[in-house]
């Protein structure tokens, strides 16, 4: 059996106010907002990468990590501290910056969505 082709479109996050939260990634990634419609956004970045965004008024997120992280988001950097205080300045929450993982720190977004900044290799 042949399998069909299925292509990936979005990644799509669940929160409580799609606007706010393109408008966080919007800045965070330089992306444009190409949809706003209330209950869903849509951020396009470099080629056919997009990033969207549902409405979901209950949208609770997970503790971190006594319940584990079910799915992040990585961002690759070139300077830790720099990109550190640009998300912080936008409202995200720093999370982990051990020296245990001195490749990456974990942030939440201003929804409570887990992601990184991974230095790049």
């Amino acid at each position: 059996m042949t399998a069909p082709k299925i292509d990936m479109d979005y990644t799509v996050l669940d929160c409580p106010d799609t606007a706010a939260l393109a408008e966080f990634y919007q800045q965070v990634l330089g992306w444009e907002i190409t949809r706003s419609e209330g209950d869903w956004a849509v951020l396009q970045g470099p080629g056919e990468l997009r990033l969207a965004f549902q409405q979901a008024p209950d949208f609770a997120p997970l503790e971190w990590p006594s319940e584990g992280i079910k799915i992040h988001l990585d961002f690759m950097i070139d300077d830790m501290a720099a990109a550190t205080r640009h998300v912080l300045d936008l409202g995200a929450k720093l999370l982990d910056d051990s020296d245990e993982h001195p490749s990456f720190v974990a942030f939440r977004d201003p929804a409570g969505h887990v992601f990184c900044l991974c230095r790049r290799d």
